[in-house]
């Protein structure tokens, strides 16, 4: 044996726990500078994404001051797009409220054939071009499309008007909410439903006082993300329902039209369109918390 190697039958207990500390200890020191590592990444590419993030919105901010936002406030642009689009999602938020409830909770709680297709079909919007989106509904509610055409015989037109605007924002903004109102439903214990019936209690009794008081956070979080995603829409309004000022000219619309003009009006309404942004995430997010907070308890 080498006269450089260690013979292990000659090292005694002491010997051999010393050994063993500093082979841990280096294990130790490895893995703490794997970590260190792996964090410093991590912070570095988080700080990355929310640089990338945040720079656009901050130059949108420094690009267009204070006083010049609240002139360009005054503008008839900016007034009649932002009335319109406050009434239009609003309107469209109802809708999707009185339409989207009923059916997320057939869905949450029954099964029934082609249920998987429905479901897809809800969600379809979501995923689907806006142009695609405002160019089928052009064919099917425009004076020649499949529904159109026969309202048009009763001098009825859909296309083009304020209520295509509210048409193609329950179109688009349907499934954000119907989407979180499913899984909210969902997530109520079906015990308390069954011990509601259980005690005489109507279907629509029990959901009413049992279903929706424990769902409403999370109801009221889908009705705020499709209030938002409705003052969005720019691709299927523009091709379903134009561009015509205080009729269906929405503030996404008027960005588009004042950049070729007037980059003031259109940074004017493009930041009160990121103020509205924040408030919407600020929301979901309290909502969610409490949901959350209350699911614990």
């Amino acid at each position: 044996m080498a006269s450089n190697q260690i013979d292990i039958n000659r090292l005694g207990k002491r010997d051999l726990a010393e050994l063993a500390g500093r082979g841990q200890e280096s294990v130790s020191i490895l893995s703490r500078l794997r970590e260190v590592a792996l964090k410093a990444s991590l912070a570095l590419l988080l700080i990355i994404a929310i640089t990338f993030i945040a720079l656009p919105v901050v130059a949108l901010f420094l690009r267009s001051p204070l006083d010049t936002t609240l002139q360009s406030l005054h503008d008839p642009v900016v007034m009649d797009a932002l009335r319109l689009s406050l009434m239009t999602s609003t309107l469209t938020t109802i809708t999707v409220v009185l339409m989207g409830t009923p059916i997320a909770y057939v869905s949450a709680r029954f099964r029934y054939f082609g249920k998987e297709l429905a479901d897809s079909l809800i969600d379809l919007p979501v995923i689907m071009p806006p142009a695609v989106a405002g160019i089928a509904l052009l064919m099917a509610f425009g004076r020649m499309g499949i529904v159109g055409h026969y309202l048009d015989a009763f001098g009825i037109s859909i296309a083009f008007t304020t209520l295509a605007v509210i048409i193609a924002q329950v179109f688009v903004s349907s499934p954000f909410y119907i989407r979180q109102a499913r899984t909210s439903f969902e997530d109520v214990d079906i015990a308390l439903e069954n011990a509601a019936r259980t005690l005489g209690g109507s279907r629509i009794y029990t959901f009413f006082h049992v279903i929706l008081p424990i769902a409403i956070n999370g109801l009221v979080s889908g009705a705020i993300m499709a209030f938002a995603r409705s003052l969005g829409e720019f691709g299927a309004t523009i091709m379903f329902a134009g561009n015509f000022q205080g009729r269906t000219q929405t503030m996404p619309l008027a960005i588009y039209t004042a950049m070729q003009g007037d980059l003031d009006v259109s940074l004017c309404i493009a930041i009160i369109l990121v103020a509205i942004s924040f408030v919407v995430i600020f929301l979901v997010k309290t909502l969610t918390r409490r949901v959350y907070k209350n699911a614990g308890n």
